[in-house]
């Protein structure tokens, strides 16, 4: 690693590597419960929505008691509702509260509740189980890559996973733009995921990468 990649990684992972459910409360783990709150928050932030939007609605609905798929379907369709429009994820509230019960019910009919069953079906193949998220209601190839890229941190399986948005980001500030040569500037999956959310942050504001690239001079 260069001196000019570490010192941009550095600012960047300080600055803007909170990983997106980080930001959202969720404990990430290969375990049920988290895994399914990052499938939720995923499709929270599929829609045409600011970020923050779609995180503040993700802790409302968990504080709500819908961090599981059985409290996401045996949840009513109204209180679903509400529960979006206090994290004042408004404009798809209705939609996105039915598509949230129709996955919930295909994940406990399916893979009995469990993320972990859909990536062993697929058999640790990003490509595969990329496919086998897009069967949820509200999970497109951007819910996928975004499930994906911040599940790499638990699922090594699937490292590296780094979709346009984040390679974009990197040619922007000078890192590579190639996924296995940007991966490796990464210490673990952890990391990378971090490195991640914060390339697509930064890929979003032009100022925010001459912020960057400022800083790590």
């Amino acid at each position: 690693m260069s001196k000019t990649d570490k010192a941009v990684l550095d600012v960047l992972l300080d600055r803007y590597g909170t990983t997106f459910a980080g930001e959202a409360g969720i404990k990430l783990s290969d375990q049920p419960r988290p895994l399914y709150q990052l499938l939720v928050l995923a499709t929270l932030l599929s829609a045409r929505i600011s970020s923050g939007v779609a995180v503040a609605a993700a802790k409302e609905l968990f504080k709500a008691g819908y961090g599981t798929p059985k409290g996401m379907r045996d949840a009513s369709w109204q209180d679903r509702v509400d529960a979006l429009g206090r994290g004042h994820y408004r404009r798809y509230d209705e939609r996105t509260a039915t598509m949230l019960g129709d996955g919930a019910e295909l994940l406990l009919d399916r893979w009995k509740g469990d993320l972990r069953r859909l990536r062993d079906e697929a058999e640790g193949d990003d490509r595969k189980i990329a496919s086998l998220l897009m069967e949820f209601p509200g999970i497109g190839p951007t819910g996928a890559d975004i499930f994906l890229r911040e599940v790499q941190a638990v699922w090594p399986q699937v490292m590296p996973h780094l979709d346009k948005r984040v390679l974009d980001g990197a040619g922007k500030l000078g890192l590579p733009r190639q996924a296995r040569p940007l991966a490796e500037l990464a210490h673990s999956g952890e990391e990378l995921a971090r490195l991640s959310a914060a390339l697509v942050r930064v890929s979003r504001s032009k100022k925010t990468v001459d912020e960057v690239k400022s800083a790590a001079r």
